[in-house]
């Protein structure tokens, strides 16, 4: 078992920058590949950026690409989303997602453990 809890959400402009944070614990942060997803109002829920048990590998979804960077701390059992130039369409609540898988999935219905999710409000 896996227990993932997010912060970092909030309110701001657009053009800033938030970094979300999820810390992870009950088990062994390295067996997990971890990721974030957000959803909006009315929208599925959508796959944001993954990263590798170890760090070395890297996704991002298209639409964040070179805005928004995942990385993680395994000593601290921390994953982080920092999220630069954020647009209004970014606004979502945003989850962070594990998965005991050697590699970067994008698919929210393979992760098995989920945290309770952290809103993000951007506004124009």
């Amino acid at each position: 078992q896996v227990q993932l809890v997010e912060s970092g959400g909030g309110l701001v402009q657009a053009g800033g920058s938030l970094r979300l944070t999820c810390i992870a614990s009950g088990s062994t942060f390295t067996n997990y590949t971890m990721g974030w997803f957000r959803q909006a109002p009315g929208k599925e829920r959508e796959f944001v950026a993954g990263i590798s048990r170890s760090g070395i590998i890297t996704k991002a979804a298209d639409s964040v690409e070179g805005r928004f960077t995942i990385s993680r701390d395994n000593d601290k059992n921390t994953v982080y989303l920092q999220m630069n130039n954020l647009k209004p369409e970014d606004t979502a609540v945003y989850y962070c997602a594990a998965v005991s898988a050697r590699v970067v999935t994008k698919t929210s219905g393979t992760y098995d453990y989920w945290g309770q999710g952290t809103q993000v409000t951007v506004s124009s």
